[in-house]
């Protein structure tokens, strides 16, 4: 059984911590410039020119349920769709503002479709809310926003509320969390309270807890979705931690008290969350299988992005990185799915990553470099009743005590174990090894 105890979250985040894989999906109008989400407040494009994404977005095709097949393929378990991002555009036909895609050439809820194809292939359902909004005219401008470099920008901000803001922000949640049935994962992005201007721009103000008015709103989607669990980025702890574009290399602890959290990393294919299409820093298939393993074999989850296209689709590029999770996975996925850090004084050998089963009787060992004949384990000795390929369920020879080579004077040890294994790596990019323990 796991000996590790993480913080007691306000959710139930055990199914979360079995399924381990994710898709995350960022889709807005950013798609159509294709040149990162954050294009709008990146070259401070004017309103009536980012207009003209409003005018022609038309996803003609998009199909829900090819990305949810894809997905579940991938081997992921649950996706979080970005119904509203930093642009302030809505991906549902919200009742409170007319900047949403049914007032443009798509003229569909694109959230009903995405919820309805991903809950047909069984995947849990997610929604990412932005609480910044770069086009509400009750959101006040700071640093981040496309405006701040305006002659006039004070003048255009003196007067906007955020209460009134953030009365929208629960209404809009409140249809959201009402209108499509079960919802698993709230995922709010992103409070920097911290973040004010200087000098002549001090009146810029980052914002935070109290801005959002985050104890209603958390509030609120707790007493709509009882069930649900809800990302910490609203500055107000709640049940999952979320480092982002970076692999930590150790559990996720609270800053404060130093317990073990429930995290969930969130990666993107490439260095963009939307589509990017002149964008070349896309992650190698090894790259990808490895920050899968590596972000399990420290106790968290992984939320992998896609960004599609303006017209609906996954590019190739996208389509090639999901397909090498799903033939991993496909013959994989058990040192994946209900497994977490391997047990204290169990410890990987140089090139390799330990997985645990949540009730210890599986250890799986990732082979990132392939070894000659042979891998040392330390403090196995006496425990382990059986090995084998996973991907192919095929036997391994193993040794106690000492590696049994031509009667050479080798390591030895009471706790040394010993697999041996063929001469060729077999076709498998990460091959792991699928002990059972005694």
């Amino acid at each position: 059984m796991s000996s590790y105890v993480t913080r007691k979250t306000p959710g139930d985040t055990a199914w979360f911590r079995h399924d381990r894989f994710g898709m995350f999906i960022h889709w807005g109008l950013y798609s159509m410039p294709a040149r990162h989400e954050w294009v709008k407040t990146r070259e401070e494009i004017p309103e009536a020119h980012y207009d003209k994404y409003f005018q022609y977005f038309n996803p003609d095709l998009y199909d829900a349920r090819e990305w949810a097949r894809q997905a579940k393929a991938a081997g992921m378990k649950y996706a979080v769709f970005t119904t509203k991002h930093h642009e302030g555009f809505c991906m549902w036909d919200t009742q409170y503002t007319d900047y949403k895609c049914t007032n443009t050439p798509a003229g569909r809820d694109l959230v009903r479709e995405y919820v309805d194809a991903f809950r047909a292939e069984g995947l849990r359902i997610g929604f990412y809310y932005s609480l910044i909004d770069w086009h509400h005219p009750e959101f006040p401008i700071d640093l981040h926003h496309p405006r701040r470099d305006d002659p006039d920008a004070y003048e255009q901000s003196k007067g906007r509320d955020m209460h009134k803001y953030a009365q929208y922000m629960r209404d809009q949640v409140t249809e959201l969390l009402t209108n499509y049935g079960r919802i698993d994962i709230m995922w709010y992005d992103f409070s920097y309270s911290n973040f004010n201007g200087t000098g002549d721009r001090a009146w810029m103000k980052g914002k935070g807890k109290d801005d959002w008015e985050a104890e209603a709103l958390i509030a609120l989607t707790r007493r709509l979705q009882p069930g649900i669990i809800i990302d910490n980025r609203t500055e107000i702890d709640q049940d999952i931690w979320t480092p982002e574009q970076f692999q930590p290399t150790e559990w996720v602890r609270h800053p404060e008290t130093g317990e073990l959290v429930t995290w969930e990393a969130c990666q993107t294919f490439s260095g963009s969350w939307g589509y990017y299409r002149d964008e070349q820093t896309w992650k190698s298939p090894e790259m990808l299988i490895r920050m899968l393993v590596n972000t399990v074999a420290l106790g968290g989850n992984l939320l992998m992005n896609v960004g599609p296209t303006s017209r609906g689709y996954l590019d190739g590029r996208a389509q090639g990185a999901l397909k090498v999770y799903a033939d991993w996975m496909k013959l994989n996925s058990r040192s994946i799915y209900g497994c977490t850090m391997a047990e204290p004084g169990l410890v990987a050998p140089p090139d390799c990553r330990l997985t645990q089963s949540e009730d210890g009787k599986r250890l799986y060992l990732h082979l990132f470099a392939y070894p000659f004949l042979h891998v040392q384990l330390r403090g196995l000795a006496g425990k382990v009743d059986y090995a084998q390929f996973l991907h192919d369920g095929s036997e391994l020879r193993f040794t106690e005590g000492k590696l049994d080579h031509f009667g050479d004077a080798l390591p030895e040890g009471d706790d040394l174990l010993v697999l041996y294994l063929p001469p060729v790596k077999p076709d498998c990019l990460v091959p792991v090894v699928e002990i059972f323990m005694k």
